[in-house]
């Protein structure tokens, strides 16, 4: 192992210069060494050379010639077979004729050859028996061993060099098991080489953190435990045995656990729960063993397990690899029960279904807490971006509290995307700073796609289809203040012809039925336009219908909104394996579709000039701001909002 011995001063003692050449050569060949597929390899070639040099021992090396310590009358015979092999060979028997003889116990000397059995009778006849592949020499074998009182004499005839075909083959079968067995052995072997563990180098910590308050506070009771656990020893308190995060991809959670162990001062020990499974059997038991061994060797140390789902997902055993997986957890629970309250270990896993893990890892003395990961506030996100944006070379008029709520819904992750790809396209247009419309373009690419002028659509048919497609939605949405229309555009964006984007008015976490109606009306609306203008329908809707039938099986299944106001949950009947028909649930939400639609079409029939309106501008400049659709309502007395178009010029 390669160690670097530091100073008291904290600087690494420096090297002679005359060995850094050799160094470099001696860290190439550690890190070669630590790679698997050298590793094996490196055994192959050893097996070979262990099998190559005991041939060549026995084909060069090894004294020919009869065994002088065997008997005067053995040596004889032995003599005879090699001055005089035609006395056996002219007389060729089978295998049956051997066997008799052996049963009569006629038999008095088996002399082992390349190919062929000698065979020497009391009776002082002569012959050989064929034994290419060294199968007579394995059974008259086994008749010496398994006698008190051998039968005969067998020896080992050597004519020439060469050793005979039964040894060799003896020998290369065992070697080939060795090999075998040890490419069995390797993946088994392997997890105690393989586990991630590191010292929490990271200098993140929980003033790095924006956000995630209540996690936060959590953290801290487990930070003031790894600091002096003797106040809690005082108070006979015990500390938690370990956090659960939950919440979407991105919000956070990896790195709140690297805050942790950097405010801790303790080793970092990361895996991932997808790492735990294996094509052979029994192997990620040995992966979580070896896991935990290690986390108890290095303690004090935080052990985190990105992704939990993959590994404490529990099922039915319809299949050979659902039962290993539900061994892998029971063997994580047995762990996890196994740390005693002083062992220094802290467990933190992350995952973005929670309701996929196993109850029995969820409950009290296993992950005494479980905290739920927010995606951030209006100011959050506004700290979020002035962070990342900080990192770049940002304009100094920039409006954050607008740009912040152009970003509602996303996560610091997103965020953290944006601003990278603002200064990408800053740097793309040869700009100096990063102004307010690239960060608006690189809002619009997160959420919609990115454009792509040289697809737009040829035929002019298309092209209206598209703007009338696009303006129902934006007619519906800005109707029923279903959110604030941002931007129309009929230029394709990833799979989508056209884009629509309408942002929602405020964070919000509970939504009424009315609101969730308007919503379904909005999707659909987009067909409703094409049905209204065009008497029939396309194809453009697939996305729309999906998006649709999402929400109503939401509202039917889960929210008890369903027009016969029933107040089932269906999901939760799902979960405990009740019959449901499902020609019901489709029944009802056919009925929340239906009345969606009808919604919708009533609406642009009654604004078809209002349509007609943003249809043409769409057709004019291919993309347009939200301003243009609330001006087209206006004639109306439909209240205009104020609208800051995020449109690039």
């Amino acid at each position: 192992m390669l160690m670097i011995f530091s100073s008291p001063a904290g600087q690494p003692w420096a090297r002679p210069k005359g060995n850094s050449m050799k160094d470099s050569l001696l860290t190439r060949i550690r890190r070669s060494l630590r790679n698997k597929y050298v590793q094996s390899m490196i055994g192959c070639a050893l097996t070979l050379v262990l099998f190559g040099g005991y041939w060549a021992y026995n084909q060069f090396l090894q004294p020919q010639g009869p065994d002088t310590s065997a008997g005067q009358h053995q040596a004889t015979i032995m003599d005879q077979i090699s001055k005089n092999p035609s006395r056996w060979t002219d007389n060729r028997k089978t295998l049956d004729n051997l066997m008799e003889d052996v049963r009569l116990g006629n038999v008095i000397e088996a002399d082992i050859g390349k190919e062929d059995i000698y065979i020497t009778t009391k009776d002082e006849r002569a012959y050989v028996v064929s034994d290419q592949f060294g199968q007579v020499a394995r059974q008259l074998l086994n008749l010496i061993y398994n006698e008190k009182t051998p039968l005969f004499t067998i020896q080992e005839l050597k004519i020439g060099p060469q050793i005979s075909a039964a040894r060799s083959l003896d020998v290369a079968v065992q070697l080939m098991m060795v090999l075998f067995f040890g490419c069995m052995l390797w993946p088994m072997l392997s997890p105690y080489l393989t586990i991630r563990r590191k010292k929490a180098t990271s200098k993140v910590t929980f003033k790095d953190v924006i956000g995630c308050d209540e996690a936060k506070r959590t953290l801290m009771d487990m930070t003031a435990w790894l600091r002096t656990p003797e106040n809690f020893a005082l108070l006979n308190a015990r500390p938690p045995r370990g956090v659960l995060f939950t919440g979407d991809p991105g919000v956070g959670k990896t790195l709140l656990a690297k805050a942790l162990a950097n405010e801790c001062g303790v080793n970092f020990i990361e895996a991932n729960g997808s790492s735990f499974s294996s094509m052979f059997y029994g192997v990620g038991i040995q992966k979580v063993k070896g896991l935990f061994r290690e986390a108890r060797r290095k303690a004090p140390c935080i052990l985190f397990i990105d992704e939990i789902d993959g590994i404490g997902r529990r099922v039915d055993q319809g299949r050979l690899a659902d039962g290993e997986g539900n061994r892998i957890v029971n063997q994580f629970l047995t762990e996890l029960d196994g740390f005693s309250e002083n062992a220094g270990v802290m467990l933190i896993a992350a995952t973005n279904h929670v309701d996929a893990l196993d109850k029995a890892l969820r409950r009290e003395g296993r992950f005494d807490r479980t905290v739920h990961v927010p995606l951030p506030t209006l100011e959050d996100r506004v700290r979020l971006l002035q962070l990342y944006l900080g990192k770049t070379k940002p304009a100094e008029d920039l409006n954050y509290d607008r740009l912040a709520k152009n970003c509602m819904g996303l996560t610091p992750a997103a965020i953290a995307f944006v601003a990278n790809n603002a200064a990408l396209l800053a740097a793309r247009s040869s700009d100096t700073e990063v102004g307010m419309h690239h960060i608006l373009e690189a809002i619009e690419i997160q959420r919609m796609g990115e454009a792509d002028e040289n697809q737009k659509l040829a035929s002019p048919e298309d092209r209206r289809r598209v703007a009338v497609h696009e303006a129902g939605h934006a007619l519906v949405g800005a109707l029923l203040n279903t959110g604030r229309v941002e931007k129309v555009t009929i230029l394709p964006r990833g799979p989508a012809q056209g884009v629509t984007l309408i942002l929602p008015l405020e964070d919000k976490r509970l939504h009424l039925q009315s609101e969730i109606q308007a919503q379904l009306a909005m999707v659909l609306a987009g067909r409703a336009a094409e049905a209204n203008v065009f008497q029939e329908v396309s194809t453009g809707a697939a996305g729309d219908l999906q998006e649709a039938t999402r929400i109503a099986l939401s509202m039917v299944t889960s929210y008890g909104m369903s027009n016969d106001e029933s107040l089932t949950s269906l999901a939760t009947m799902r979960e405990l394996g009740i019959a449901i028909d499902a020609r019901i649930i489709m029944e009802k939400v056919d009925t929340l579709l239906n009345a969606g639609y009808e919604k919708a079409l009533a609406l642009i029939e009654n604004c078809r000039p209002e349509l007609d309106f943003i249809v043409e501008q769409l057709l004019a400049h291919e993309t347009i701001g939200g301003e243009v659709v609330y001006q087209a309502l206006e004639p109306i007395g439909f209240p205009v909002q104020i609208v800051e178009s995020a449109a690039v010029a």
